[in-house]
């Protein structure tokens, strides 16, 4: 895989929400590739986050791809008007679909595309029967519901294991990491294969979200 095609997704978790317009606009002048957007529902995950109606708001101001990771049970009822909200990417946890390959055709028939990713527990297997319907593979690398969490390096060989057979099927597949991604822990997870980084603290939490960026993206094609 090439540096070059490393894309980087800031993830507004870490973002000051009473100047959620103002933090789109200064991470997106700092060069986002995406912007990633954690919805969570206090069910499948602890924590409760946003709802579409955020991120209508936020397509209203974002002209950056809207990265959407839905921590939530029962997806299915939600999708339609996620998608209807302006996200690009819609991301389910394989734990919480009935039929996940109808759920990710749902995804693609309300026009976004579809990703798929897993709790550190579950095996990575259980989703490479849907990769090559997918467009993004997202490999957590903390717990999913919270964040500010450590990088968990025994979740590397879940990126490796999907890499190799992305590149073995010739998919158009992405590989998302989400996790702990900062100056330290970049290059380990670009090695094993991920091209597309979600960051919170290590951009949103630094005063120039320019160099943050410049930094990892440096740190990656080392």
């Amino acid at each position: 895989m090439k540096a070059k095609n490393v894309l980087i997704a800031p993830s507004i978790l870490s973002a000051d929400f009473a100047r959620l317009s103002d933090e789109v606009k200064r991470i997106e002048r700092a060069g986002a590739d995406w912007l990633h957007v954690d919805v969570m529902d206090g069910h499948f995950v602890p924590n409760l986050t946003i709802g579409p109606v955020v991120v209508k708001w936020l397509k209203k101001y974002a002209t950056a791809p809207l990265d959407v990771h839905l921590m939530i049970d029962n997806p299915d009822k939600y999708i339609p008007a996620f998608a209807k909200a302006g996200s690009s990417f819609l991301t389910v946890h394989w734990e919480a679909c009935t039929h996940p390959k109808k759920t990710i055709d749902l995804i693609k028939k309300c026009g976004c595309k579809a990703g798929m990713t897993i709790r550190p527990k579950t095996p990575v297997q259980k989703i490479a029967p849907y990769l090559k319907y997918l467009d993004l593979a997202l490999v957590m690398t903390v717990e999913p519901g919270f964040g500010g969490q450590s990088f968990m390096p025994d979740m590397l060989p879940k990126l490796q294991w999907l890499r190799q057979r992305i590149s073995q099927g010739k998919l158009s597949c992405r590989l998302e990491v989400d996790g702990g991604i900062n100056l330290d822990t970049v290059l380990p997870a670009v090695q094993a294969g991920a091209d597309v980084l979600v960051a919170g603290n290590a951009v949103f939490g630094e005063p120039n979200a320019g160099r943050a960026l410049k930094k990892l993206r440096q740190r990656a094609m080392s």
